[in-house]
C-alpha cells in the first residue's frame, strides 16, 4: 500500500483529532524508522517517548512472542505470573511500593487520584497542581493540567484542583487548607518544556503533605524507567512519593501504565473501588519485565547519563552559533532547546532531512533519544539540526 493509500484511508475512516505528519511509517529498529517511501529516520522522540530502549527491542519482541504463545490476557479475578514478576521488579528499584497496572498514563494518574481520595478523610477533596503540567485527558487528569488551552471548549471542569506557578514554593504554601488530599506534581515537566523541579521546591511539598495530612504524587509517565539516568526522577531529588505513576517507556512499545503507593496507602484501594479490563495483562507485564532486564543488562541508565552529558555538551556548543537557541537543560536523556522563536518549523525541516524530534510549548525544541543512543547518532541527529538552523538564517 502506497503513502498515498494509507492516508486516504485515514482521511475517510479515522477520527481527525492527531495532527498527522505526512509519513506512513512500516518499521522500526533501534534509533531509527522507516517509512513506506523507504526513507530511514534518526528517531529523537521514538513514540512519543515510548520506545525507550529503541524501536523493536530484541529482548522485548522474544518476551512478546513467546507470552503470546502461551497466554495473552487474563482478566484480573485470576493471578499470573508476569504480573507478579513485574510488580516485584518495580518495587525493588523503585520505594517498596504495590503497584497497580493500567493501561495508559492517563490511567495510571486517574488510580493515583482516587488513592488519594480513598486514603485521605472525607474532607480532603483538593488537589495541587502546578502550571505548565501535563497530567492525561481524562477529565479528572485534563483538570489536574494546568494549562488553559488544553481546557477550551470542555468547561466546566471537575471541582477541587488548585493550580500554582511551578517551584514557587510562597505559592505552594498559600494554597494549602485542611481540605488538600493530595499534591501531584512532575519532578521534570516534560509536555511544559523540560522544566526540572528545585530540590528545595519537591522538598517543600514532601514537608507540607506531612503537616497537612496530604499525600505526595508524582507523575513519572515520562521521566520513568530510566530516561534520567536513574530509575525514577524522584531520586534525584532525596524524597520519596506516597504515590507515584508510570507509562511510557514502561512497556518498550506496547500500552501499559503502572500506579505504585507506600503499602499503608495502597491498602486504601481495596476491591470493588477501581479496576480495568485490560490492566496488567500477562501479554504487556512480560514486555514490561524484559524492558527492565534489558536495561539492566546493557546498563542503559549509564548510557542515559553518560550520553545525555555529551549530547547537551554537543547542544551548547551549537547554542554558541546559533543565537535562536537561548539555552539547552535536560537531566540525562531528557532535553530541551528553548528557542528565541516558534520551532515548529524547524521540527518539520528536521523531518525532511531524516530527523525526527518535537517542539513543545511553541518555543522549545524536545529530544528524548533512545537510552541506546550512541555518540555517533547524537553526531548525526546534531548536524541535521545545525544544517536546518543554518539553511533558515539564509
Amino acid at each position: 500500500m502506497t503513502t498515498e493509500e494509507t492516508i486516504d484511508l485515514f482521511d475517510k475512516y479515522v477520527i481527525g483529532n492527531y495532527t498527522r505528519l505526512p509519513r506512513v511509517i512500516v518499521k522500526g529498529e533501534g534509533c531509527y524508522m522507516f517509512d513506506a517511501d523507504g526513507n530511514r529516520i534518526l528517531d529523537m522522540f521514538p513514540g512519543w517517548a515510548v520506545s525507550a530502549i529503541g524501536h523493536c527491542h530484541p529482548k522485548v519482541v522474544e518476551a512478546i512472542r513467546t507470552q503470546a504463545g502461551e497466554l495473552l490476557h487474563i482478566d484480573n479475578t485470576f493471578y499470573s505470573g508476569p504480573q507478579g514478576r513485574l510488580a516485584k521488579l518495580l518495587s525493588e528499584r523503585a520505594f517498596g511500593g504495590k503497584s497497580f497496572f493500567c493501561n495508559s498514563g492517563a490511567a495510571a494518574n486517574e488510580a493515583a487520584l482516587k488513592l488519594a481520595r480513598l486514603h485521605t478523610s472525607q474532607q480532603k477533596y483538593k488537589f495541587i497542581t502546578a502550571e505548565g503540567s501535563f497530567h492525561g485527558r481524562t477529565f479528572a487528569t485534563l483538570t489536574a493540567t494546568a494549562q488553559p488551552k488544553h481546557h477550551e471548549g470542555l468547561l466546566p471542569l471537575l471541582p477541587g484542583f488548585v493550580y500554582v506557578p511551578f517551584n514557587n514554593i510562597q505559592a505552594l504554601e498559600a494554597a494549602f487548607t485542611d481540605e488538600v488530599a493530595a499534591v501531584m506534581v512532575e519532578p521534570i515537566q516534560g509536555e511544559g518544556g523540560i522544566n526540572i523541579a528545585t530540590k528545595e521546591y519537591l522538598q517543600a511539598i514532601r514537608r507540607l503533605c506531612d503537616e497537612n495530612g496530604a499525600l505526595v504524587i508524582f507523575d513519572e509517565v515520562q521521566t520513568g524507567i530510566g530516561r534520567t539516568g536513574k530509575w525514577f526522577a524522584y531520586q534525584h531529588f532525596g524524597i520519596e512519593p506516597d504515590i507515584m505513576t508510570m507509562a511510557k517507556a514502561l512497556g518498550g512499545g506496547v500500552a501499559i501504565g503502572a500506579m505504585m503507593a507506600k503499602e499503608e496507602v495502597a491498602a486504601s484501594l481495596v476491591p470493588g473501588k477501581h479496576a480495568t479490563t485490560f490492566g496488567g495483562s500477562a501479554l504487556v507485564c512480560a514486555a514490561a519485565v524484559a524492558v527492565i532486564e534489558a536495561i539492566e543488562e546493557e546498563k542503559l541508565l549509564e548510557n542515559a547519563i553518560n550520553i545525555g552529558q555529551y549530547a547537551k555538551d554537543k547542544l551548547d556548543q551549537l547554542k554558541q552559533k546559533h543565537s535562536i537557541i537561548d539555552h539547552v537543560r535536560g537531566v540525562g536523556l531528557m532535553i530541551g532547546l528553548q528557542l528565541n522563536t516558534p520551532g515548529a518549523e524547524i521540527v518539520d525541516k528536521c523531518l525532511q532531512n531524516g530527523l525526527r524530534i518535537n517542539c513543545t510549548q511553541g518555543t522549545v525544541l524536545r529530544l528524548m533519544p533512545p537510552m541506546i543512543v550512541n555518540k555517533s547518532q547524537i553526531d548525526q541527529a546534531i548536524d541535521i539540526l545545525d544544517n536546518v538552523l543554518t539553511e533558515g538564517q539564509k
